[in-house]
């Protein structure tokens, strides 16, 4: 049987949060046939969130330099054929398909804002507070802000290996940050603050399960859980072990990198 709208208007709410605002993650597919597609579902979460947030990063703008500064996990002068298939970010240009149907349609709604970082800017509707909490230099600002001001993260059919709030958690445990460059119509311009890896982020599901509220919709599985205890549990690991939370991939740049700084700041 196909979810229809009423479906998700009830199983968000059971959730309980009230009005707290929200960054979802999600995916459609996992739902099962829905009525009416990812507007539909935008249309339910906008129905039950006061504030909602949804990350709408835009990968197509990166470009790789022929140099740049040492331990940066990035192998420089690598992405000639890349480099030629960028393209200029505008506000308009579609989140990146990683991110999902549902940020995408959410971005076009006509009361959603989006935020103007040319790689990892966010969308959102009732959000402006947490979009203008981004910088330049502080690109996942938004889930700082989201946190103080008592906001949860949702994981639609996802689970934690898409949880970008885990970053910031990385960022203030004081785990190494990157350096990006992205294409913008006033030139080539650097983006500090670029995140790890996330495909080693599950690891943290054991320590929230006290935390986590989970219901079913369709066949997806929707979980919620306070960004303050999130953001507490990923600090506690990495304070506890430097490499927690980091991925098993041999050719992974950005979590060998983070292994080799930590050798550094041990030795």
């Amino acid at each position: 049987m196909a979810v229809r709208l009423r479906d998700l208007l009830l199983g968000l709410r059971e959730l309980h949060l009230g009005e707290a605002p929200v960054i979802v993650h999600s995916s459609l597919k996992s739902l099962g046939q829905v009525e009416g597609g990812a507007q539909t579902v935008v249309n339910a979460l906008a129905g039950v969130f006061t504030s909602l947030l949804v990350p709408t990063f835009t990968y197509k703008t990166m470009l790789t330099p022929l140099t740049g500064p040492e331990h940066n996990a990035v192998t420089y002068g690598s992405g000639e054929a890349h480099n030629r298939m960028a393209e200029f970010f505008t506000p308009r240009m579609p989140a990146d398909p990683m991110m999902g149907i549902i940020p995408e349609t959410l971005r076009k709604q006509p009361q959603a804002a989006r935020s103007s970082h040319p790689i990892q800017s966010f969308a959102g509707i009732n959000a402006t507070a947490l979009l203008n909490a981004q910088t330049m230099t502080d690109p996942l600002g938004p889930l700082g802000a989201l946190e103080r001001a008592g906001g949860w993260a949702v994981l639609l059919g996802v689970n934690h290996t898409v949880n970008t709030s885990i970053h910031y958690a990385e960022k203030l445990a004081g785990r190494r940050q990157f350096l990006r460059w992205a294409l913008t119509p006033k030139g080539v311009v650097e983006c500090p603050g670029f995140p790890g890896d996330s495909a080693g982020f599950e690891a943290i599901a054991p320590d929230m399960e006290k935390y986590t509220r989970t219901v079913q919709i369709g066949a997806a599985a929707v979980q919620a859980m306070p960004l303050a205890m999130l953001f507490k549990a990923v600090i506690t690991r990495i304070k506890k072990d430097p490499l927690a939370l980091l991925c098993q991939q041999a050719d992974c740049e950005r979590c060998g990198e983070i292994r080799r700084s930590v050798l550094r700041d041990q030795g």
